[in-house]
């Protein structure tokens, strides 16, 4: 619970960023997906050379449904309803993983995308209470 139920702290920013970056992290992870689909030559390595061995359409198919569920996920945890914060937490932490077993075909935008994800972590976890304050009935 946070320490300042009740009021906003500096942290409701904070959430409204992990928002915006949950949205621009799905953008990304759709467009990597959609070159994993088009243009499988494009990755540094084959996908057999990948932590799980699946082609490139698997992995394609599965970084577009991670990222539509991302942005989505960002879009519900601004309004700061209970619900997205535990599914975006859960969300969040498997792209995380599916970024670090993606790690090998393209290690510059999957480190960013883990590191943005440990920081939405980071605050829906420990301040994501605070976004229920952003919501118009929450202010009445």
């Amino acid at each position: 619970m946070s320490h300042h139920a009740g009021r906003m702290t500096r942290w409701i920013g904070w959430i409204l960023f992990v928002g915006i970056v949950m949205i621009v992290s799905g953008l990304i992870s759709v467009i990597q997906g959609l070159v994993a689909l088009v243009d499988d030559d494009f990755y540094l390595v084959k996908a057999e050379a990948l932590a799980i061995d699946v082609n490139y359409s698997v992995w394609g198919w599965t970084l577009v449904a991670f990222g539509a569920m991302l942005i989505g996920a960002g879009y519900a945890v601004m309004f700061g309803y209970l619900w997205a914060r535990f599914i975006s937490l859960i969300i969040v932490f498997l792209h995380a993983m599916i970024n670090l077993t993606f790690l090998a075909a393209y290690p510059i935008w999957s480190i960013i995308s883990i590191g943005l994800d440990l920081i939405a972590i980071y605050a829906l976890a420990v301040h994501g209470e605070e976004a229920k304050l952003l919501r118009r009935s929450e202010r009445d």
